[in-house]
């Protein structure tokens, strides 16, 4: 009896000095952090926000390192614009008009009509840079290490996203400012225009979840752009931004007016011309589709991202 109890003892006493030495061990650790840094100074652990801001100041920061990041939101704005306007308002003007007559008068009225549709769609083709910068970043390696950080996942794609909105404002602010040097009067106002360039902010922004979703997809930036290009094109052309719906063939407007690229540039002009065409619920309803279908394709496949 006594050989079995002093057996037990033994036993007992080697399974506890793991547990004893490990708790001894954390006691230590914990003395060690509040030595080098006391609990009130310690940072807070970073939240949604606060994360998705970080990661979009890190884009901004790209930016400031490399200017000729912005060379597609300078020069394509403004190319298209003054392309347009100059090149094909003439002719384009005399069938937004019904008159059929070109030259000056027709360029003006073209004008009021165009400015709005190619505000949208110079954006919308810009956003197809945010899938090639974030399948650079990612082919680099650089997304392994944020991965590993305490920081709420999806604050990584998230805050590249909201960075991108800086090069979306400013492309927008040089198509419009190109758009009153040529003669573009909104009829909406100061108001209005603030309210299209927000809608149509919010509306670039859900479209970037399909790039993303492209960048995991894809292995390098010349697919993400061939991919994204033959999307952006015919979401662009087969819409009502150069020519009005009814100017096409019966069996294509219901396409067309279908196009959520048309639904924006609509709501668009409803918001600078006051033309009462746009539907805010069918853009809502679109951008919370986007974000809801590819936002979480986009996470999943960043998690699993080698």
């Amino acid at each position: 009896m006594s050989n079995e109890i002093n057996t037990g003892l033994v036993n007992n006493g080697r399974n506890n000095a793991p547990t004893a030495t490990a708790g001894a061990e954390a006691e230590n650790a914990d003395a060690i952090r509040n030595v080098l840094l006391p609990t009130e100074q310690r940072p807070t652990p970073a939240g949604p926000i606060s994360g998705s801001l970080t990661y979009g100041w890190r884009a901004m920061l790209k930016i400031k390192h490399i200017p000729t990041q912005l060379f597609d939101v300078t020069v394509f704005p403004l190319m298209m614009t003054v392309m347009f306007t100059f090149i094909f308002g003439g002719a384009m003007g005399a069938v937004v008009s019904g008159t059929g007559e070109t030259g000056g008068v027709a360029i003006s009225e073209y004008v009021q009509f165009f400015i709005p549709g190619i505000f949208v769609q110079t954006l919308i083709m810009i956003t197809m840079y945010t899938g090639m910068t974030l399948n650079k970043d990612i082919s680099k390696g650089i997304f392994d290490r944020f991965r590993s950080l305490p920081t709420w996942r999806p604050a990584q794609l998230v805050g590249a996203l909201l960075g991108d909105q800086v090069r979306y404002t400013l492309a927008g602010v040089i198509i419009l400012g190109v758009g009153f040097a040529v003669g573009f009067r909104p009829e909406g106002g100061l108001e209005g225009v603030v309210a299209a360039f927000a809608l149509l902010l919010v509306f670039s922004f859900c479209l970037s979840w399909i790039w993303t979703t492209f960048s995991l997809l894809l292995p390098t930036e010349e697919a993400v752009m061939g991919v994204s290009m033959t999307l952006i094109f015919p979401l662009t052309f087969a819409s009502n931004i150069f020519v009005p719906t009814q100017t096409m063939p019966d069996w294509l407007q219901p396409v067309v007016d279908a196009n959520p690229v048309s639904v924006v540039v609509a709501s668009i002009r409803d918001f600078m011309l006051g033309t009462n065409e746009g539907n805010l619920l069918v853009v809502g309803i679109y951008c919370v589709v986007l974000v809801a279908v590819f936002a979480p394709i986009s996470m999943y496949l960043y998690n699993r991202k080698s």
